[in-house]
């Protein structure tokens, strides 16, 4: 099986965001590929340093979702990026002969440090960031990576740097190639992108009723403003919930009756709600159970070792190759 690796910053409790943009897509995938997964707390530092006692209570949430969403550690390796140090050393190797205008290159790296001008980004570590997501990828030797459009360039730096390192010590590690993923939008309650710092998310851990809340309060169409004027699904933010959660023909009628003024946003919002709770509520069960029952930390243990195993490998291979 060729193998994949993708990893996700541990920022607490997931929401439906992260679920369709990325957890439905990685199990899936784990029934097809030799998966690698990771909680990427090194990665976190890179922009939370000053407050790093929050991320190991953050990782054990996120894991807790993955679990209830579907992730299989029989079948996947789920691990915690920094309980492996070789990621690290690889980095050290990778950040010898990556020149720095690649890293300068990189599109999101002023973007962040300008949507983030309170963090203070001008670090070593967060220039050198895509090496280090570079080393991530490479270590475990993976075929391919899940990404979206906004993360190709950063693969194709990880990918470049591959290149020279094959050039200089011989042919040592796979370049990557990306596998494409289309994620649905799903923006939160006020029409922003969901987040839970915006308070307009709906996470995997919320009660039907928390649930219920926040489609009751979803921002419908603005023109819309009273019961009998008729509507546009196109412009409509709850009705990317139906898009997601409601079958073809319950999405026709909506459209059918909403441009009509047929039925009001009450009645629209109930009917996505309906179809949203059939598929939240056997997750968040889930995810109850796992947090009740489940012993996260020895399964994070088991698969930092088995990815210790694949990444040792590969490093004594590092190693040889250079003359070190």
């Amino acid at each position: 099986m060729k193998r994949i690796l993708s990893g996700m910053r541990p920022t607490g409790r997931l929401h439906l965001g992260h679920y369709h943009g990325v957890l439905k897509n990685w199990v899936r995938l784990q029934q097809e590929y030799e998966c690698f997964f990771f909680a990427a707390d090194w990665h976190a530092l890179t922009t939370e340093y000053r407050t790093p006692q929050n991320i190991a209570a953050d990782r054990r949430e996120m894991v807790i979702d993955w679990l209830a969403v579907g992730l299989d550690p029989e079948r996947s390796v789920l691990f915690v990026q920094s309980a492996v140090k070789e990621h690290a050393e690889l980095h050290v190797l990778f950040s010898m002969i990556t020149p720095v205008p690649w890293l300068e290159r990189v599109p999101s790296y002023k973007e962040l440090q300008e949507n983030l001008a309170e963090k203070e980004l001008n670090t070593i570590g967060f220039l050198g960031y895509p090496v280090l997501q570079s080393a991530d990828i490479a270590i475990y030797r993976a075929h391919t990576v899940p990404v979206g459009e906004d993360q190709l360039p950063h693969l194709e730096l990880t990918r470049e740097i591959v290149r020279r390192f094959n050039h200089f010590y011989g042919e040592t590690f796979p370049e990557p190639e990306g596998l494409l993923t289309e994620t649905p939008r799903l923006p939160g309650s006020d029409g922003r992108k969901m987040s839970k710092s915006y308070g307009n998310a709906i996470m995997l851990s919320d009660s039907p009723e928390a649930v219920s809340k926040t489609v009751m309060g979803y921002v419908t169409d603005p023109a819309r403003k009273r019961r009998n004027d008729p509507g546009d699904p196109d412009v409509c933010v709850l009705f990317n919930l139906h898009k997601i959660y409601s079958p073809a023909e319950v999405q026709q009628e909506v459209q059918a009756q909403c441009r009509s003024a047929g039925i009001g946003c009450v009645d629209c919002k109930k009917m996505a709600l309906k179809n949203l709770l059939d598929a939240h509520v056997p997750m968040f069960e889930k995810r109850q159970e796992v947090e009740k029952r489940v012993d996260v930390d020895a399964i994070l243990e088991a698969g930092n070792l088995r990815a210790r195993e694949h990444a040792q490998r590969t490093m004594e291979d590092v190693r040889t190759r250079m003359g070190l």
